[in-house]
């Protein structure tokens, strides 16, 4: 670090290191799995070998009952180097595998040392303060307090960390225990993996001398999501003399490490990476690192990444990377925002969403968004159209398969025809909307406006637009065409209600139909599906597939 800024170095297009400075102390590399991520690592670590500190993702967590006490200086080298001595390169910490060190699979043993060089680190410090107590008092000044040591930031950390239990490291030994039951204490060796992990960390960075770098691959590992963010916010303000850099694929870590810098690796080819700084879009960031992450095309869909819309789409566009977004406001809004986005310009991106009560015009200026609409008025009637029923009969094995499904059709038109009021003025309601968004209203001036605004309320008629409706759904209901019903009802638990004339349960209904896509059916269930579903082509791939 130096003037207040945190300087870093990776390779340019000819492996040259090239300089880059940050003014906080953390940065993210963030990309797909087999991005080349643990391979850069691996070059910021050679290219610098005495400023950095690379933590691997294979490291062990094997913890002995007792730990060596080593002078600092030797304590140092087996942490930074795995020798007694001081070495050249990091060779001697990765194992031998009679070739070459394995610095990508190799199981990193360095817990011991960890420990070692913290105990050790401790002790130096403690005999410093007590060398200059003794300088003061030679000379009849007051000496100062006893300084933060690193076993009390151990402990501040821990504390923020796992607030129901304690931590003691004494004697060459780890104690633990919970809070409620000091007197119950167990060994670290006998901790949870995520303590284990923790206290290895914390060792780690704590006893890593002043001004380094330090790389850590996979930082997520073993850790909980909960405590992840917290646990390395906490070890980067105590050593706010070194830069930690994070390489991982955690997008949910990376987006809420707020202040870090974020790179993107996208490609690598053996020799060369291309990567580039993640900069600002109108994409939240987790679902931006989420994109970046990913190689295939894009498809913005409606619903939670748990509901039965986003696990359909997921079995029909197989090829695409599905990203469920709740409602299809957001679908448009993110669809328009990664085609604007000129780090994403290698992937395709399309949204689906609902037809609702949408009129063609509408449908027509979405799709010009690459924005499609269903041939049904909502995800849940897919279940329902007549191609699926049919399927479901050969599964049940049904008899009576045709009377079924007629029945099934005559329940959906009494349901339209009871609710007929309802629909129509809810198609209304959606048309007023449209057309109330497509208003000109512009002026440089404000009656200009004004005048605008009138003119464009005074165009929408609003007896015209409710007899459009109402002849629309009752010719519906007049002529009964199946599908062109399941075009306009919209009702929650419709499908749920048809389950039981298909002899299923109406909880499970969808998860019937979905487990049946990947069996023996997956063709036919697709093939009806599709009917109803838009054709969205593949234009273009990530070149590094």
């Amino acid at each position: 670090m130096s003037d207040n800024r945190y300087k870093y170095y990776l390779p340019d297009q000819d492996n040259n290191s090239r300089e880059y400075c940050v003014d906080n102390n953390s940065v993210i590399i963030i990309g797909a799995n087999g991005s080349g991520k643990t391979r850069l690592g691996e070059w910021i670590e050679k290219n610098s070998e005495t400023g950095v500190h690379r933590i691997s993702a294979q490291r062990s967590l094997e913890c002995g009952r007792r730990i060596t006490q080593r002078s600092h200086e030797e304590a140092i080298n087996f942490l930074m180097y795995g020798a007694e001595t001081k070495r050249d390169s990091h060779d001697q910490r990765w194992p031998y595998d009679g070739e070459k060190h394995n610095y990508s699979s190799s199981l990193l043993q360095d817990y011991e040392y960890a420990l070692s060089a913290f105990l050790a680190t401790e002790q130096k410090k403690m005999e410093e303060y007590i060398a200059k107590c003794k300088h003061w008092e030679a000379e009849g000044k007051p000496h100062e307090c006893v300084p933060k040591m690193p076993t009390d930031m151990l402990k501040q950390i821990w504390d923020s960390i796992f607030p129901q239990r304690t931590i003691d490291i004494s004697e060459g030994k780890i104690l633990a225990s919970f809070k409620n039951k000091e007197a119950e204490k167990y060994l670290g060796r006998d901790m949870s993996d995520g303590e284990r992990v923790v206290l290895y960390l914390i060792a780690q960075a704590l006893s890593i001398p002043e001004n380094k770098t330090i790389v850590i691959d996979e930082p997520e590992l073993h850790l909980h999501r909960s405590i992840m963010n917290s646990l390395w916010s906490a070890i980067e303000k105590q050593r706010d003399d070194c830069l930690f850099i994070y390489i991982t694929h955690d997008t949910q870590f990376a987006a809420t490490h707020r202040m870090a810098k974020k790179i993107w690796v996208k490609h690598y080819d053996g020799t060369k990476w291309e990567y580039e700084e993640v900069g600002n879009s109108e994409l939240p960031e987790e679902l931006l690192l989420s994109v970046l992450g990913n190689r295939r095309p894009v498809l913005f869909v409606e619903g939670t990444a748990n509901s039965y819309d986003t696990k359909l789409y997921s079995i029909i566009y197989d090829k695409y990377f599905v990203v469920p977004c709740g409602g299809c406001s957001k679908v448009i809004a993110y669809t328009d925002a990664m085609r604007n986005n000129t780090q994403l310009n290698h992937l395709e991106c399309y949204g689906i969403i609902d037809r609702d009560f949408r009129d063609d015009e509408e449908i027509a200026n979405l799709k010009n968004k690459h924005v499609y609409t269903i041939e049904v008025a909502e995800v849940e009637n897919l279940f329902i159209v007549e191609e699926v029923l049919e399927v479901v009969n050969k599964i049940m094995e049904h008899r009576d398969a045709a009377r079924k499904i007629d029945e099934v059709k005559n329940f959906v038109f009494n349901i339209f025809e009871n609710g007929i009021d309802q629909q129509i003025c809810e198609s209304v309601v959606s048309s007023l909307k449209s057309q109330l968004t497509r208003l000109d209203i512009s002026g440089k001036e404000k009656n200009d406006i004004r005048k605008a605004l009138h003119a464009g309320y005074e165009e929408i008629d609003f007896d015209k637009i409710f007899d459009q409706q109402s002849k629309k759904m009752k010719c519906i209901l007049e002529k009964r065409v199946y599908p062109n019903a399941l075009r306009a009802l919209n009702r929650k638990g419709l499908s749920g209600q048809i389950a039981s004339i298909m002899g299923l349960d109406k909880k499970g209904f969808h998860d019937f139909i979905l487990r049946q896509l990947n069996g023996t059916y997956k063709e036919d269930l697709k093939n009806a599906f599709l009917k109803y579903l838009p054709n969205i082509e593949i234009k273009k791939e990530d070149p590094a597939l």
